[in-house]
């Protein structure tokens, strides 16, 4: 019964690595979305409903002795709003600091809308691969994301990310309209986490879904979107205590 972990946007599975090191837990397993440091599949869309689809077989492999605690973040986070909104019994618990895509009145942030809209998402994305990994990391430190962790996620992104990105977006200009109606009283134990200092995704948003979808939440105050890299130490606690309290 691992704990898996899903990475977001534009990331690749090192997200986790200092959180991981915080956990008492050994069976701890980060996946890689296609595409994000690897690789595209050959046909592969990268659709929300493809990444939905290719995590529900990703769990079922890795819970094959039995159901998993599962653990997004942002784009990973949403997938696990979807999973559970439609195959709850593969999970024991499940977490997401995204449920906010649950929320029928789910409204993107600036980045993403330049990401969906077709040439100014492009253009975007060249301009940011054109750059030096370190001048594109310290994009991340003005959203308080550690200097060295920052430099790594400037460094991650290529161009076959950067179209896995664009495609993915681009198919989920309604997510909140399509996938809220369907997160609703989850059957499985679930933890919303809310940074308070997270820019890109509603506190308001977030809590109004975990109601919807009978969820906890944990409040991390002084956190932000990159919440894992600000404070591990913090996170691993958050995570273990949910853990703990599910029998």
């Amino acid at each position: 019964m691992p704990a898996v972990f899903v990475h977001g946007v534009p990331e690749t599975p090192a997200l986790w690595d200092a959180l991981r090191s915080h956990l008492s837990r050994t069976d701890a397993v980060a996946l890689r979305l296609p595409a994000f440091g690897s690789p595209r599949p050959q046909g592969f869309g990268a659709t929300k409903e493809d990444y939905v689809a290719w995590l529900v077989a990703e769990v079922g492999r890795l819970g094959a002795q039995g159901p998993v605690d599962l653990v997004g973040h942002d784009w990973g986070g949403g997938f696990v709003v979807r999973l559970v909104s439609t195959e709850p019994d593969l999970v024991r618990t499940w977490v997401t600091d995204a449920a906010g895509i649950g929320d029928v009145s789910f409204e993107w942030h600036e980045f993403a809308k330049i990401w969906q809209t077709p040439g100014a998402g492009e253009e975007f994305f060249r301009q940011q691969l054109a750059q030096p990994a370190e001048a594109r990391g310290g994009v991340f430190e003005t959203f308080g994301v550690p200097a060295e962790s920052a430099r790594a996620l400037g460094g991650w992104a290529d161009e076959t990310m950067a179209a896995a990105i664009l495609d993915l977006y681009r198919s989920a200009v309604d997510v909140g309209k399509e996938w809220g109606p369907d997160f609703r009283d989850v059957p499985k134990p679930g933890l919303v986490v809310i940074p308070s200092d997270d820019p890109f995704l509603s506190a308001g948003g977030a809590r109004s879904a975990a109601r919807e979808a009978g969820a906890k939440t944990a409040e991390l105050d002084g956190l932000g979107h990159w919440w894992m890299l600000q404070d591990p130490q913090r996170a691993a606690r958050v995570l273990e205590d949910f853990w703990a309290s599910t029998p």
